[in-house]
């Protein structure tokens, strides 16, 4: 498939998951290296989420480690999932009821990225491009011989 002026739009997911590779990296960074993990509990215990003492130090490490798979292109649809997971918590059950609409508007982005990764795949530019992903002919199309 071949989108606008003929760019290929692997290279728009590919743009998606370095977005969401730098959002995460920092954020797990924050958590687990940067002293925030103890406030991570904290938030997590606040908003309800079961078992905080190890759902905080879970996602710290889900967003750090897992940034840094997306930006090499590692395990993308995968981290999709996962992080598409965890931004429908976040977003409906934590932030939504809790700030409203304005504060959650990163968090729906954020679950958005996560979903069209699972979707899409890694993009272009990725590990998952080499080892994972195959072209496969569209359902339907037939080859020719020349």
């Amino acid at each position: 498939m071949r989108g606008i002026w003929g760019i290929d739009p692997g290279w728009g997911l590919t743009a998606v998951r370095i977005a969401l590779a730098l959002i995460f990296i920092d954020a797990g960074y924050r958590k687990v290296l940067g002293g925030g993990m103890e406030g991570a509990i904290q938030f997590f215990a606040k908003s309800g989420i079961p078992a905080p003492g190890i759902m905080a130090p879970f996602i710290g490490i889900l967003e750090l480690v897992g940034g840094i798979l997306l930006l090499l292109g590692i395990a993308g649809r995968w981290l999709g999932l996962l992080y598409a997971i965890e931004f429908v918590v976040a977003t409906f059950y934590v932030k939504l009821p809790a700030a409203g609409w304005v504060q959650s508007r990163l968090d729906l982005m954020l679950l958005a990225g996560g979903l069209a990764l699972f979707l899409g795949g890694s993009g272009r530019a990725a590990v998952d491009a080499v080892w994972l992903e195959r072209e496969r002919p569209a359902r339907g199309m037939t080859h020719r011989a020349a």
